[in-house]
């Protein structure tokens, strides 16, 4: 089983979650995320409607502002100026009403639609196959949950929706244009694509930044979070120092791959400013030659001014949310990417006719000529040819040196790898055409090192069987020798034990788990190093646990330590991934050179 490695100074930044398939076009991660959009349309168009509402009034204030100018400022009449500001401030009114609904409709769809994708990111994760993880780091994916989430949310709620608002203003401005004054407007059209020409350059190397930006952020969350991981180790190894010069490296690289972004967007808004106010300025030249000749009235350029203002508003909008829409992309192809992975072993695959009903398992296990390899390395071979049975009710321990297989074949009938070669079987059916989660929930593992959740007793023991009474938890702590130990925690079994069970002991823990396994009343129970680390008085106790656990049990052992083990029913002998002996205690040690040298070396030591 791949070893885990400390986490160091000169580590290398894991590979990036990648996908099985080529990167999506803009059209199909638009696809994507309008898979998630597409069930709250009512909502979408209620906004829509509420955008166009507030462009049009937006836009009705040039003509309020033309009457003002001609009817009440140019006027002598105080009942026509009265009459204008009513206008314009019941307009006002109008575009503040239409601002709420359009807000708020946009904002809550941003929510739904991103917790929504978080739901759909999480429960795919939740299935991916383990090898994914042994090539990906937990705190980049995590950075994809929330940091990018977090990103598509603040873009659909609030930057998109002032991009379609803008977008309206300018085609709605643009048409009133024509209408005012055509030479005018024919200023404006030639003004247009020069101001748009650096939003069209820019947007692309925006948005490779912009990607660049989030990888290099989620890099800086990965390594911080595998060094609090594994704070103790970088303690006792007085590593502090060079662990805060790396992670001030990864920061740096941060750092400098978001100043290039922001400058581009800084350059982008400057130049569109730039040329929009060159735009105006053009304008009130043209049009204040034509009012001082006559040609066209004060109210007249007040409203052509204040739709070219509008317009180089919209322009200059665009241009600002532009890159904020780029990043959105960047991070919608970073969630698709992860939702596009596939599981090599997905859940509830195979034929569920085939399935054997966990009440009605009896718990024959059986390896038929299995060879596997670990996808992170194909050329060294976990198992080779491996045949063994584990008979219905009995017990098996599985002995030999490190990397002789053993994890291997309880991660091969968990499923969480298929065999290369031959098969394994469950009561005689093939467990590739079993559903995952009924084969699954017919084992309990009880690992060296259990995991445990930050939250309290209940839930931890309950993770077994989350439906189980307080009752039935006792019982299952009483029967792990735990009860005593709970009762004496600060708050007894409400009691919380921190991340991964920092509160426990390492043997406190180990009988927490075989309560957990114990409530889960399994068929098969599998046993990794359940005791090597343990103390003498911890040990005891967690063997009085495993032995009331393992009555009536198929029951598979790893164990290190063959003094544990010496009561099981039959003990398989394996070496570099084969079965070379297998029998009884005593025969092996006739038998087997492997097992007498390596119980020869343990009793000896134990007697030394």
């Amino acid at each position: 089983m791949p070893e885990t490695t400390q986490a160091s100074a000169s580590a290398p930044v894991a590979d990036r979650p990648a996908s099985n398939a080529p990167g999506l076009s803009a059209r199909e991660m638009m696809a994507a995320l309008w898979q998630f959009v597409r069930p709250y349309r009512t909502v979408l168009v209620g906004a829509a409607v509420a955008l166009v509402f507030t462009a049009a009034i937006t836009l009705s204030i040039g003509q309020g502002v033309r009457l003002l100018v001609d009817e009440g400022l140019t006027g002598d009449s105080s009942r026509a100026l009265a009459q204008a500001v009513l206008v314009l401030l019941a307009l006002a009114g109008l575009m503040a009403l239409g601002t709420y609904v359009r807000f708020y409709l946009v904002s809550w769809l941003g929510e739904r639609v991103v917790a929504d994708l978080r739901k759909a990111v999480f429960d795919h994760i939740v299935t991916l196959h383990p090898s994914y993880f042994e090539t990906n780091r937990s705190g980049e994916i995590m950075s994809r949950l929330t940091t990018d989430t977090t990103l598509l949310q603040n873009i659909i709620g609030s930057s998109f929706s002032m991009a379609l608002r803008s977008a309206l203003m300018f085609v709605g401005a643009l048409i009133l244009l024509l209408f005012t004054n055509l030479k005018l407007s024919l200023i404006v059209l030639v003004g247009v694509p020069l101001v748009l020409l650096p939003i069209l350059l820019y947007g692309r190397r925006v948005r490779k930044l912009s990607k660049a930006s989030q990888d290099s952020i989620a890099d800086v969350g990965s390594y911080a979070g595998e060094i609090i991981q594994h704070i103790k180790t970088v303690q006792s190894y007085t590593r502090e120092s060079d662990e805060k010069r790396a992670f001030a490296r990864e920061v740096e690289i941060a750092f400098n791959v978001a100043r290039r972004r922001v400058r581009q967007r800084a350059l982008l808004i400057a130049v569109v400013i730039l040329l929009m106010f060159a735009a105006v300025g053009a304008l009130l030249w043209v049009g204040g030659n034509d009012m001082i000749a006559g040609r066209m009235s004060s109210g007249d350029l007040a409203a052509f001014v204040f739709y070219a203002i509008m317009m180089g508003s919209a322009v200059a909008t665009i241009s600002e949310v532009y890159g904020e829409l780029q990043r959105a992309t960047g991070a919608t192809e970073r969630l698709m990417d992860l939702l596009r992975v596939e599981s090599e072993i997905p859940v509830g695959s195979g034929a569920t006719g085939s399935a054997v009903p966990a009440s009605a398992a009896a718990g024959q296990v059986a390896f038929e000529v299995v060879a596997f390899s670990y996808p992170s390395r194909p050329d060294h071979p976990a198992i080779r040819d491996l045949d063994l049975i584990v008979e219905a009710g009995r017990s098996l321990a599985l002995v030999g040196p490190s990397g002789a297989g053993k994890s291997t074949l309880l991660e091969l009938l968990q499923r969480f790898y298929d065999p290369l070669r031959g098969r394994i079987t469950l009561d005689g059916v093939d467990i590739r055409t079993m559903d995952t989660g009924t084969l699954r929930r017919q084992m309990a593992v009880v690992p060296q090192q259990p995991a445990l959740f930050t939250a309290d007793v209940w839930y931890n023991i309950r993770y077994g069987k989350p439906d189980a009474s307080d009752e039935e938890v006792i019982a299952a702590a009483r029967a792990a020798h735990a009860h005593d130990f709970i009762q004496q925690l600060p708050d007894g079994y409400d009691s919380h034990l921190g991340e991964q069970g920092t509160r426990l002991s390492g043997g406190q823990k180990q009988r927490l788990a075989i309560a957990r396994a114990i409530l889960k009343d399994p068929k098969i129970l599998l046993l990794d190093e359940a005791t090597s680390a343990l103390d003498a008085e911890s040990e005891y106790h967690v063997q009085q646990a495993l032995q009331t656990l393992m009555k009536g049990r198929t029951t598979i052992i790893i164990a290190h330590r063959l003094a544990t083990i010496l009561h099981a029913d039959s003990i398989a002998v394996l070496d570099q991934g084969r079965l070379v002996a297998q029998g009884r205690h005593a025969e092996l040690v006739e038998i087997s050179p492997l097992y007498k040298r390596l119980a020869e070396l343990q009793f000896q030591e134990a007697g030394a």
